[in-house]
């Protein structure tokens, strides 16, 4: 992913402080353990690579507002987003257990919210249930309710170390082939006590996006993922297109169909060709 790396724990506070001069105030964190194993212990553990994470741009960065991914993935030797049974099928009802574990470890580092990405059945309502029995009632949920088995998330896979070794995640993500699936996952989020849905990837899927905005009353967010932003850069780097004018293009788009909020590599940018755009 051109312009994206990994960042050292000691260091990690210094792109949130860059990008909140620039304007972003915002910011989701990925851990990519050293360690990994069958049960993804590393996830929930409360000295995980994203727990010591938060407490150190807490440190530094006060004002920063800090989103946690929660899956076991890139915590797993195998890659799933799950516990996986001998026969290779994930566990399911396992598996939702640990990550309200890491859901509940994040929040007692310092998470401001955290968005369950692991696609389990019944995750919303365990992690709910543990932070509310754990005095953190307040502390919002974005799930990534309508996540499907896309190809557009290889850069981040590659870059993450957290590709399945073996099948795919198409088991629990859903197909991109079919819209209606994704009413259902909403109602349900919300019931169980997501307050934030989120659609992902973002560009393919717009009319997922306003189909949430449209029926639901809660906040929508939309990610833009890897491989969406891996494209225009290489594209731009090719020269085939302006950069700028296509990440604004594509980013009013899901505005258009009703995000209210925005994942995107690109913001620390945007939020720069923005302030031009005002002086």
């Amino acid at each position: 992913m051109p312009g994206q790396k990994h960042w050292p724990l000691a260091r990690i506070h210094e792109p949130v402080a860059d990008a909140m001069n620039k304007g972003v105030v915002a910011f989701l964190l990925f851990g990519v353990p050293a360690d990994k194993d069958e049960h993804g212990s590393q996830a929930y553990d409360e000295n995980s690579i994203v727990c010591r994470a938060l407490r150190h741009i807490r440190q530094h960065c006060p004002q920063a507002y800090l989103i946690t991914d929660v899956c076991l993935c890139a915590y797993t030797d195998h890659g799933h987003s799950g516990l996986v049974k001998a026969d290779g099928v994930v566990d399911n009802d396992s598996s939702i257990d640990l990550i309200a574990r890491m859901a509940l470890a994040h929040a007692q580092a310092g998470a401001d919210m955290v968005a369950p990405s692991d696609m389990m059945d019944g995750r919303i309502a365990a992690i709910r249930t543990l932070l509310d029995s754990n005095n953190f009632g307040d502390l919002p949920i974005m799930s990534y309710s309508a996540k499907y088995a896309s190809a557009f998330y290889g850069p981040f896979r590659e870059a993450a170390g957290s590709a399945p070794g073996k099948g795919d995640r198409s088991g629990y993500q859903m197909d991109y082939r079919f819209a209606r699936d994704a009413m259902p996952e909403f109602e349900l989020d919300l019931e169980e006590g997501a307050d934030i849905l989120m659609v992902k990837p973002g560009l393919a899927y717009l009319d997922m996006v306003k189909l949430a905005r449209d029926s639901f009353s809660c906040p929508i967010a939309v990610y833009q993922v890897s491989g969406e932003y891996s494209m225009i850069k290489a594209a731009a780097e090719k020269g085939w297109v302006n950069e700028r004018a296509v990440v604004l293009e594509s980013l009013c788009a899901m505005r258009r169909a009703g995000a209210d909020l925005i994942l995107s590599y690109f913001a620390p940018q945007v939020a720069e060709w923005l302030k031009e755009e005002q002086a």
